[in-house]
């Protein structure tokens, strides 16, 4: 392994177990590493979090693993905070497939089971100093990517994200400059995190819109695709207000609109034509580059395979 240089980088260390915080922070000070804080509330690491990002995360998932991951994934899907980026590793004592499936969703760069060596833990931060994976942004998920197969098409656009981590330990920046190079990088990776989940988002709305149109009215599918098309279309309008993308706000109160008079039984033909008007206009917002007809077509498509995925679960 190349050498690298820890005095510089910053750590946060949660864990709500006394001795195993200590024996974390003892391999972490034996790895070089000077400056790192221990939590152990759940609360108190979100608020480190918020008050001094680090560069390095290591969180303990026992006892509150579901808050935790959630906690993950709001930091990596929020483009409001300082660094949505931060390398994030979880313990854990624990490796039930439950566990490792929500880690691993969460947007989490890695878990880490318990007991680990220094030596172990040593080779994991290497790993993601130098060979970090590149993140994915979908409509539910920002990490690395965890695609088993590289080499399946996907339309999925790999990004390099800012790695603070990198800049200190092996590019040996002082504070100062590793500060000033990441504010430019956060604010390059920032507007591509918040253009693409429009983009993802969007593109999510005319899949439910066209699930709904399938649908049996008031069925627990129905109800449920409803509610999700609800709640995605008001997060965009909140993040579209008082920006380049205004015109989207108007395209989510109509499809907001349509939504009510579907659950209140107004005209069903009308509403749903209205639903789909909407939906297709907010995705032209975010995807000027095709046309409507290449927009139906990919919405199609993808909601074939959704129903052949569920009719292949329904069988199975």
């Amino acid at each position: 392994m190349s050498r690298l240089s820890y005095d510089t980088a910053e750590v946060l260390v949660y864990d709500p177990v006394t001795g195993n915080r200590t024996a974390t922070r003892a391999a972490l000070y034996n790895l070089g590493f000077r400056k790192i804080e221990t939590v152990g509330a759940l609360d108190a690491f979100a608020s480190s979090l918020r008050r001094k990002p680090p560069d390095l995360v290591l969180c303990e998932a026992q006892g509150a693993d579901t808050e935790l991951c959630t906690m993950i994934q709001n930091m990596r899907q929020s483009a409001e905070g300082y660094n949505p980026f931060i390398v994030v590793i979880v313990t854990a004592w624990d490796n039930s497939n439950a566990l490792v499936h929500r880690v691993l969703n969460s947007g989490a760069d890695d878990l880490l089971l318990r007991p680990f060596s220094a030596a172990i833990l040593a080779q994991r931060i290497w790993a993601h100093i130098e060979r970090r994976k590149g993140f994915v942004i979908t409509s539910e998920y920002v990490g690395p990517d965890r695609r088993a197969d590289s080499a399946r098409p996907s339309d999925v656009e790999l990004f390099t994200p800012p790695n603070s981590l990198q800049m200190k330990a092996k590019e040996r920046l002082t504070e100062n400059a590793a500060m000033q190079r990441l504010d430019s990088e956060l604010k390059t990776a920032r507007h591509k995190l918040t253009s693409e989940k429009l983009r993802r988002d969007a593109f999510q709305v005319c899949i439910l819109w066209r699930l709904v149109q399938d649908a049996a009215p008031k069925s627990r599918k129905y109800d449920g695709e409803m509610e999700k098309l609800k709640i995605i279309a008001s997060n965009i309008s909140k993040r579209c207000l008082d920006t380049d993308y205004e015109a989207a706000v108007e395209w989510c109160d109509s499809i907001l609109s349509a939504v009510d008079n579907l659950r209140e039984g107004e005209d069903r033909n009308a509403a749903m034509h209205l639903l789909g008007h909407a939906a297709l206009g907010l995705n032209r917002v975010f995807d000027t580059e095709k046309s409507s007809a290449e927009h139906l077509k990919e919405i199609e498509a993808t909601v074939a395979i959704i129903k052949a995925r569920h009719q292949t679960a329904m069988a199975s």
